[in-house]
């Protein structure tokens, strides 16, 4: 039997030996989603784009190297240069492996493809957005920004468009209508900035039950929202002929949501490519702030998460403001980065 399988084996033995349900070690655990990151080819030309486009701030750069990082990431020999930017409250790292280097997105990679993934940049004028994008020649990933029906009570009136990076990740901007969305996204909307801050990180997953068993039940997410969508503007929004989601929206105290997208129709997307590596451009990874990383570690072992790291790894990551991470997958593949504040691991640790 594997080390993993061990792993969560004696996880669910110790906590069904407690009389608890497998999550409850995990729930609470988690305080905030930190900053969202994506492998990039160049991270100067990538920070350009968010910063002149986009008006995120750069705000800290940072070169990591060496066995640690090696453990946590699952890339031997690894050099990676993180720049870090931010767009209100929120950050994205943009990190560039120096070596060796990963794949490219590939081509045909389709919206409803388990690999997918995007993050939600909130806008205080979809018109205005749409212009800056399109003088900076943005390749679309939807037809044009779209507005959601009014039949659907949960999503009517927002307006939305995807479009790609330098590296093709897939962007979204988003607009919500009064009385929908966080109400911080309509505060002082008169003379605010064109580019708010990040909503949400969405991911495509095959089984919502399944997601929510490790995001919900074992990390402590609460589920804040959902909707099912269809119809000629969700088609055109994603790109795929006959679209048909369920959506989850789920949160913590701190950071942006997470969103769960579930295909029901049509059932035809890709799995998460198996042999994927933190150094691939196709590489997202969803940071999640923790108070306990061994709490939280034998969570997500007793949920079934598989684990990308051997377990909870040591790293010097001062700039980055974790001391210890560990690196796993959620039931669909999409990587999840468990990591504590150096301040809360020296109180763990006493």
């Amino acid at each position: 039997m594997s080390r993993l399988r061990w792993a969560s084996l004696l996880a669910v033995v110790s906590l069904c030996a407690l009389g608890l349900p497998a999550h409850a070690a995990g729930a609470g655990v988690a305080r905030g989603v930190g900053c969202v990151g994506l492998t990039v080819s160049d991270a100067d030309r990538a920070s350009q784009f968010y910063t002149r486009v986009l008006e995120f701030r750069r705000e800290l750069e940072t070169e990591v190297a060496g066995e640690g990082w090696e453990r946590l990431e699952g890339v031997l020999g690894m050099r990676a240069r993180t720049v870090r930017v931010r767009l209100g409250s929120e950050c994205l790292d943009l990190t560039e492996y120096l070596a060796p280097r990963g794949r490219p997105i590939p081509a045909e990679q389709r919206s409803n493809d388990r690999a997918f993934q995007h993050v939600a940049i909130v806008v205080s004028d979809m018109d205005e957005a749409y212009r800056r994008l399109r003088a900076a020649r943005v390749e679309h990933a939807s037809a044009g920004p779209q507005r959601l029906p009014d039949w659907n009570p949960n999503a009517g009136g927002i307006r939305a468009f995807y479009f790609r990076d330098p590296d093709r990740h897939v962007l979204e901007v988003i607009w919500f209508p009064a009385g929908k969305g966080d109400p911080r996204w309509h505060a002082a909307r008169e003379g605010a900035p064109l580019f708010l801050g990040i909503d949400h990180t969405a991911i495509v997953v095959g089984d919502t039950d399944a997601s929510l068993r490790f995001w919900r039940d074992a990390l402590g997410f609460r589920v804040v929202g959902t909707s099912e969508n269809w119809g000629t503007e969700q088609e055109h929004l994603n790109n795929v002929f006959g679209a048909r989601l369920r959506i989850s929206t789920l949160r913590l105290a701190e950071g942006p949501g997470v969103e769960l997208l579930e295909y029901l129709a049509p059932r035809d997307g890709r799995p998460f490519p198996p042999d994927e590596r933190a150094n691939d451009l196709v590489h997202w990874q969803t940071t999640v702030r923790v108070t306990d990383l061994d709490a939280a570690a034998r969570a997500a072992s007793a949920a079934g998460l598989g684990w990308i790291s051997p377990g909870p790894v040591p790293v010097t990551a001062q700039a980055l403001g974790f001391s210890r991470a560990l690196l796993a997958r959620d039931p669909d593949g999409h990587v999840v980065q468990l990591s504590v504040a150096m301040a809360d691991d020296a109180r763990s640790a006493r």
